[in-house]
């Protein structure tokens, strides 16, 4: 899957990109069969909510299960991910994030790179976030809300929120995202399952808590430039990865293909 130029210009501009139903129905189908087995598992990748105890995010998948193993080297990902930067790419973090019905709790205000700066080293803001929806994300189930345009203001000061939800995370201020919206509004990113969405490290998001009956579960592949390695890593190999071999891209059909 190649981007075209338009889109290009969009996300360079927006700081973030929806591509509609992009992964078919099979697809995301083989993806969600296996996240029962995995959200069972006694695995340090799992992390639960803070109130209902449901899992919250689950990391490493591609280490735990066969069909991630594939699914971080699709061509529907790692193509456009090789068109927006020309040099080799390794994975940073993979994970399923999930907003239980009724039950998932929001994921404050932040930008990516505050964390892989503070926590694991990483000089330049050059990861990109590469997600499919496996459930159909509404206004109504915790969609990610975006600040078009703020990964164009470089850095904001961060702080370490530890208390908000049971994922630490490093957010920015009220006042900081109060300035942001007043002069750029929010956009809250919908779609239908298979629904890929991409943006970068820099950009301001967040996500409201799941009030509805409808659960909200979203794939997440972070990749980074080979050239763009963490240098103080201080979290464990299941939250930012230590292998820095590139990733070629398998098949179109390498999710339903019969072994």
């Amino acid at each position: 899957m190649k981007l075209l130029d338009g889109e290009i210009n969009q996300l360079n501009t927006q700081g973030f990109l929806i591509l509609q139903e992009r992964f078919s129905l099979e697809e995301v189908k083989t993806i969600k069969s296996r996240l029962p087995f995995l959200f069972a598992e006694k695995h340090p990748g799992n992390i639960k909510e803070k109130e209902s105890q449901c899992v919250r995010t689950s990391m490493g998948l591609h280490k735990r299960d066969c069909v991630f193993e594939r699914l971080v080297s699709h061509p529907k990902l790692i193509e456009p991910a090789k068109q927006i930067y020309s040099e080799p790419l390794y994975i940073q973090q993979v994970k399923v994030n999930v907003k239980e019905a009724f039950s998932g709790e929001i994921w404050q205000w932040h930008y990516d790179f505050a964390t892989h700066r503070e926590e694991d080293g990483v000089e330049k803001p050059l990861a990109v976030n590469l997600h499919i929806f496996l459930d159909d994300v509404t206004e109504f189930n915790g969609p990610i809300y975006f600040i078009p345009q703020s990964h164009k203001y470089g850095d904001h000061a961060a702080l370490l929120d530890k208390t908000s939800t049971s994922y630490p995370l490093w957010v920015v201020s009220n006042e900081v995202v109060k300035s942001l919206v007043e002069s750029h509004g929010i956009v809250s990113a919908t779609g239908k399952k298979g629904t890929v969405l991409i943006f970068f490290d820099t950009i301001v998001h967040g996500s409201p808590g799941n009030m509805s009956p409808w659960d909200r579960s979203i794939f997440s592949l972070i990749v980074n430039p080979v050239s763009n390695p963490p240098l103080k890593p201080t979290r464990p190999d299941y939250k930012h990865h230590l292998d820095f071999s590139p990733i070629n891209p398998l098949s179109d059909n390498c999710l339903i293909r019969k072994d």
